[in-house]
């Protein structure tokens, strides 16, 4: 009996030495790893990195920005079935533990030792820790690090509750495919929103965590269908769902259809990167790409494409009058499947319907081509080949039959006609921009800067610097009617000459036609825009008091107060003239073009609004029989709305009688200026409706004459008409709003003077209070040809012939 008493007490002293020694041990484990443990009070102020989303004037999705793909989603906002799918799956005693789970490490043990060789061992962190883990800590497979994630989860277990520490797991987890958080793979693996989600949907993406690569829904798919089946059966199993809506669920194929979201859905890649630009320069990098913005942009998705598919029809149409230029490239498809080759030529994603196409075999005036395969949602090309003939219809506008145009292995654009006929395409040398706005709030309604954003990323809308050419003409016009002068003021349209000063030569500007017609009124020269006119009037109204209202119209910053400038010898952007020539339209009133207009933060405050009017008495509780809350508009007026309204109607006279008639064929009131440049480097259109604004450019990138017989009213002026019949089909034919103050008079038009009962060629002119037709016949510029050096000390290297 001794014996063993004596044996339990040294039993008892053995354990009790071991207990100590362990406990000392575990202490100094405890005391080592906590000394360098990451600050996990943190979480509480963790704002991850969510991406920035991009909408249209009309809610529609434009583009996102981020650097993980990832959308915030308070734990109260996720469904209960997305909450069992994932607790399932990772840690289904989550609501039970205290950050680490000791059935699950058990569990993981009992396995480890019964696998087979070579078999990855079994997880056993708790949610907990995995949040220590992705938030605090490294990826490293190390004790170290093991150690320390079981000792943050049991600190982060006592500091935060439960559903706290589940929102964090659920946004910041990584589930493939770029996708981080339920919401963001929820949209982009199925299009839905988490609410939206099926049992067996929710089953996949709550299998993913453990290993998103090998269990990828295209490359490893059935390996994907088990794990997902494993997850409902581990619902089924914990009481989540019934077992015949598991079995059901499990039946069901993966459905993945990853969302590819691009702005060329909207033919749009040039508003959306310009949007990114500002939106880059405003707040930085981090907050585009991580902050959560929410962009509501001014973007009209269905002008859009009316402004994409006129731009680049009136491009097309003007490339192909100067002929083929050959194939895109040549493959070797002798004996070969075509597809594959053909699947990796880069193809423009921003010019549909046109496709890329290789000619497989050429018969007489018939060749046979075949279309670029299109992909699959996994990447990989279809296995299906579409073939086509092109005939000699179909390259009708060469002027060659086919057999001289192409050649077996050539690649090439076509567009698809009827029957399994194609068109032939090329993609055009020449570019330009269109921009359209509202004239009253220079909201940006749509924007292209070229033929394709995937060509070329260049934005000629707002980047390219050009002559705009006689469309500056209506500001020089607009000063003059604004100091004095009126539409019937008569200046004479005569060879002029300059005295550029000692050792220069003489500048001797030209009208477009080389011809000269005498003296005619103001409105005569806009109509038909005459150079010598334009001349003459900006010397008699001085260059300083123009280049002052340039400025002031933001067409230039600041302009070189000389001679030339006056024929639009400088250079500006489409965009700032579209914005300029809405302020004759608006009445004088000044506007900031803008593609935003309004940007919301993470968490839904306003932090940006481009509309900055005043509302007053707008914050009352209720209503108590006060006056309506009143808009204060407290812009700058910058031209008199009279004068504004006399350029509008001058303006108006160009598609009426001058250089634009073409555009009459949109049957609605319209104005506007052609602009041509010297050699016919550039050419413009800019004009508008009464609530639309409009400019059209075109040139090549690096500038050389479009034709000896290039004008706007040719080639710029037609967009112009083919969009607004497009963007007005459906608006009544709303004349131009004539300010309170107008008299209209009926004037000759050759003489400005009052028209008698009889004169066939009189109409109503518009004039300001004050002012009338003249009742004495004076012409500006009468004196002579000569203009000293000292009349204009500067005027400039320029050749005329601007039109």
């Amino acid at each position: 009996m001794r014996y063993v008493l004596r044996l339990i007490g040294l039993m008892f002293t053995a354990g009790a030495i071991l207990f100590l020694v362990g406990a000392a041990g575990a202490g100094f484990i405890l005391w080592k790893y906590s000394q360098d443990l990451p600050d996990y009070t943190q979480l509480a102020n963790h704002e991850p990195a969510v991406m920035t989303r991009m909408h249209a004037g009309d809610g529609s999705l434009l583009a996102e920005y981020s650097r993980e793909r990832r959308m915030f989603i308070p734990i109260q906002a996720v469904p209960k079935l997305v909450v069992a799918s994932f607790l399932s799956a990772e840690d289904k005693n989550f609501y039970k533990h205290q950050g680490v789970d000791p059935e699950g490490i058990a569990r993981a043990g009992v396995y480890f030792f019964k696998r087979d060789k070579g078999s990855r061992p079994q997880g056993a962190s708790t949610i907990t820790q995995q949040v220590a883990k992705n938030f605090l800590l490294t990826n490293e497979q190390t004790f170290d690090r093991k150690i320390k994630e079981l000792l943050l989860a049991l600190r982060i277990e006592s500091t935060y509750t439960k559903d706290k520490i589940l929102e964090l797991y659920l946004n910041e987890i990584y589930l493939g495919l770029g996708n981080y958080g339920v919401a963001a793979a929820a949209l982009n693996y199925y299009g839905k929103s988490v609410h939206e989600l099926t049992l067996a949907e929710t089953a996949y993406l709550a299998a993913l965590p453990k290993a998103p690569s090998d269990l990828h829904p295209f490359r490893n798919r059935d390996r994907a269908v088990d794990r997902r089946n494993y997850v409902i059966d581990r619902m089924v199993e914990n009481g989540y769902v019934s077992r015949e809506d598991g079995e059901k669920a499990k039946k069901e194929p993966l459905n993945v259809n990853p969302r590819s979201l691009s702005p060329n859905s909207y033919a749009a890649g040039f508003f959306a990167e310009e949007v990114r630009r500002e939106l880059a320069e405003r707040y930085g990098e981090k907050k585009l790409y991580e902050g959560g913005l929410s962009v509501r942009t001014t973007l009209d998705p269905k002008m859009q494409l009316m402004a994409r598919k006129t731009l680049a029809d009136g491009l097309v149409r003007y490339d192909e009058a100067h002929g083929w230029r050959g194939a895109i490239q040549r493959l070797d498809i002798t004996g070969k499947d075509w597809g594959a080759p053909l699947g990796e030529v880069p193809a423009l994603g921003d010019v549909q319907p046109w496709r890329l196409a290789v000619v497989i075999d050429v018969n007489g005036d018939t060749a046979r081509i075949g279309l670029q395969p299109r992909r699959e949602p996994s990447g990989q090309l279809e296995r299906e080949r579409e073939t086509g003939t092109l005939t000699n219809d179909g390259a009708k506008w060469t002027r060659k039959p086919v057999r001289q145009l192409v050649t077996p292995g050539d690649v090439i654009y076509v567009e698809p006609q009827d029957r399994g006929q194609f068109r032939l395409r090329q993609l055009p040398e020449i570019s330009g921009a269109l921009v359209a706005m509202d004239p009253y709030t220079g909201r940006v309604y749509a924007m292209v800067g070229g033929f394709s954003y995937d060509q070329s990323k260049f934005n000629r809308a707002t980047q390219a610097m050009r002559q705009p050419g006689s469309s500056f003409k209506p500001f020089v016009y607009a000063t003059a009617l604004d100091n004095g002068y009126t539409p019937s003021s008569v200046v004479m349209d005569s060879p002029i000459e300059i005295d550029m000063g000692p050792g220069q030569e003489v500048w001797r500007p030209e009208n477009y036609d080389g011809k000269s017609g005498g003296p005619h009124t103001l409105r005569y020269g806009i109509e038909h825009s005459k150079n010598l006119m334009t001349v003459r009037l900006a010397q008699d109204v001085g260059m300083p008091l123009i280049s002052e209202y340039a400025k002031r119209f933001g067409v230039y910053d600041d302009m070189l107060p000389v001679l030339a400038m006056s024929l639009g010898a400088g250079e500006t952007t489409v965009m700032r003239m579209v914005t300029a020539y809405s302020m004759f339209v608006n009445g004088g009133k000044r506007i900031k073009s803008t593609l935003i207009d309004r940007i919301q933060d993470r968490w839904g405050q306003t932090i940006y609004k481009h509309d900055e009017r005043q509302c007053v008495s707008c914050d009352a509780e209720k209503f108590n029989g006060q006056n309506e809350p009143k808009l204060v508009d407290k812009r700058e007026q910058v031209l008199d709305p009279l004068t504004a309204y006399q350029v509008v109607s001058m303006l108006e006279g160009v598609v009426q009688r001058g250089t634009a008639t073409v555009v009459k064929e949109v049957g609605k009131p319209l104005a506007g200026k052609t602009g041509t440049t010297n050699d016919a480097k550039d050419v413009w259109f800019v004009g508008f409706s009464p609530d639309l604004a409009v400019g059209v450019f075109m040139g090549y990138d690096k500038p050389r004459s479009l034709g000896n017989s290039a004008t706007a009213g040719q080639y710029a002026a037609p967009i112009f008409r083919d969009f607004m019949k497009l963007a007005l089909a459906d608006k009544p034919a709303t004349p131009f709003r004539v300010p309170p103050g107008i008299k209209l008079i009926r004037v000759s038009g050759g003489t400005g003077l009052r028209a008698g009962p009889g004169d066939p060629g009189g109409f109503l002119e518009a004039f300001k209070p004050g002012t009338a037709p003249p009742d004495t016949y004076s012409v500006i510029g009468a004196g002579g040809t000569g203009v000293s050096p000292e009349a204009d000390r500067a005027v400039g290297s320029g050749t005329g012939g601007l039109y």
